[in-house]
């Protein structure tokens, strides 16, 4: 089991990386947007790039940060029913779901999009709109996040296991008050060793 947690703390490692680099894309997001209204509003000039940049940083921010959320339990959950359940159930259920459920649309997804992709990018498939983007960079988005999910999928797998084993603490503890992102989950892994 030793070796599937280091493969956890390796994909743990690789979507808190991730995240911290997306939460850039966000500021980027916010001046693109705040510099294309000033210019449109202030000078009548505006640009269907510019918006479309917007577009594809705010869907990079979604698509990339999955792993990222899933990491740090911040995906959606019905805390009123999860609470009531003993630690034990919470893990199972939510293996579960990651095997029936999550996995198997993250794979259906990448086979999915992974064509979309490539026709975009041979094809050298550009918006419609006068002065926009090239496509490939935003379709590329979909399997390259749905493979991060996917790998977060199979840590959070691991230590869902590994908790029911015995070998590591409570992965969906909350975590403590101040307490950074990622240390929570480090001290579980480190606590594995």
């Amino acid at each position: 089991m030793q070796p599937l947690l280091a493969l956890a703390r390796g994909i743990d490692w690789v979507n808190e990386r991730v995240g911290r680099f997306v939460i850039w894309l966000i500021l980027a997001a916010v001046l693109v947007s705040a510099g294309n209204a000033t210019l449109r509003k202030t000078f009548g000039i505006g640009s269907n790039a510019w918006l479309e940049l917007q577009w594809y940083l705010f869907a990079a921010v979604f698509m990339l940060a999955a792993g990222y959320v899933f990491l740090h339990n911040g995906h959606v959950r019905i805390d009123f029913i999860a609470s009531r359940l003993s630690a034990r159930l919470r893990n199972a259920i939510d293996i579960v779901g990651i095997v029936v459920f999550l996995m198997p649309l993250c794979v259906l997804v990448i086979d999915m999009s992974w064509p979309l992709f490539v026709n975009a990018y041979v094809s050298g498939e550009r918006s419609a709109n006068a002065g926009g983007l090239i496509r490939w960079p935003i379709y590329l988005l979909v399997p390259v996040g749905m493979s991060l999910l996917l790998a977060q999928s199979i840590s959070e797998l691991i230590k869902r296991i590994a908790f029911l084993k015995g070998l590591i603490a409570d992965p969906l503890a909350h975590k403590e008050p101040g307490q950074e992102h990622g240390e929570d989950t480090a001290r579980r892994l480190e606590a594995a060793k």
